[in-house]
């Protein structure tokens, strides 16, 4: 009935349920998860393909043909719905949209996808507290304060949708960051061989996806730009821009500048790739040096009083025998 469901070991057995399928599903599925690099890599092949196809239509320079519309359109109740309020202009702009290619997402799809999810987000958890404070909780509560639990988490739920695609920015320039220095060796490798930076971008494409697929599929893009665009300058920054990686920044910039004045790529590359070891170097030195302190709490609060019982529990029990027993 609703007395237990609002009753305390009901949601305390809840929470131990969640915590227990958390802890059984972050255990349990990097032995069922499936190599996603293929699949990965398709959808590269895919983007590439679509590239080449408007880049032959924009030298065509037919905006009616219907095979400039390359990318994936989203839904149309979808796109109906974010058109008719008007949020592309209310809740989006260009800095949006570049989150969203730094987060993977390429497209016009997403977009809409990530515009809907912050409007629908906060009216679903609206209507799910509302009717979890007025039917679960007992009915002695105040009514102001259900209202307000329930603004409270909606409001939350504003937010929800951006967290998301930080935290998906974070992990993925994270994969981007600790593969880059190999990749910059192996495109070293490959431009003193004689390989041209075209060639050389495709090599480490494919060399560096057993590492980082989020780098691999970066490097793919770029490599079709490379190929089609009309000046590197435009793909190296659009790769800086994808990324939002400062080591990549910092090599595609240094990519064009070789490329404006004339310098070698090969000693660009050997440059960067040495500055590239060097700030990894000290990004290692500077997470070791602040491990002491990031313990210093979890000590004090879990392994001291552990410690003090252990030391201080025979002795206690001893005080408790000596002058608890009978006369």
């Amino acid at each position: 009935d609703l007395e237990t469901l609002a009753s305390s070991q009901f949601l305390a057995a809840f929470l131990a349920m969640v915590a227990v399928s958390g802890t059984i599903y972050t255990l349990v599925m990097p032995l069922l998860s499936r190599d996603v690099l293929k699949s990965r890599m398709k959808s590269v092949a895919l983007e590439r393909d679509k590239l080449r196809a408007r880049e032959r239509a924009r030298l065509q320079a037919n905006q009616s043909d219907p095979r400039a519309a390359l990318r994936n359109q989203p839904k149309a109740q979808m796109k109906s719905f974010v058109d008719r309020l008007n949020l592309k202009e209310t809740l989006a702009d260009d800095n949006t949209v570049e989150r969203l290619r730094m987060a993977g997402y390429r497209g016009s799809a997403p977009l809409y996808y990530f515009l809907t999810a912050r409007i629908a987000v906060p009216i679903i958890l609206l209507v799910f507290t509302t009717l979890y404070a007025f039917l679960i909780l007992p009915p002695t509560l105040p009514a102001f304060s259900k209202i307000c639990f329930c603004i409270a988490i909606s409001g939350l739920g504003a937010f929800l949708p951006n967290i998301i695609l930080k935290n998906k920015i974070d992990k993925r320039q994270i994969a981007i960051q600790r593969a880059w220095p190999d990749a910059l060796d192996l495109m070293l490798i490959c431009v003193e061989s004689g390989m041209s930076i075209e060639g050389a971008f495709h090599k480490v494409a494919e060399e560096v996806g057993i590492q980082s697929i989020p780098l691999a599929e970066e490097l793919s893009l770029t490599t079709a730009e490379l190929s089609y665009l009309s000046e590197r300058r435009q793909a190296y920054e659009n790769l800086a821009k994808r990324t939002g990686v400062e080591g990549v920044k910092n090599v595609m910039m240094a990519l064009i500048q070789a490329e404006r004045y004339g310098t070698p790529v090969g000693t660009a590359i050997r440059t960067m790739a040495d500055d590239t070891r060097e700030q990894r170097m000290q990004m290692a030195e500077h997470k070791a040096a602040s491990l002491p302190p990031k313990l210093t709490v979890p000590m004090i609060l879990f392994f001291l009083p552990v410690l003090f019982f252990i030391i201080m529990g025979p002795a206690v029990m001893q005080v408790i025998d000596t002058f608890g027993s009978p006369g």
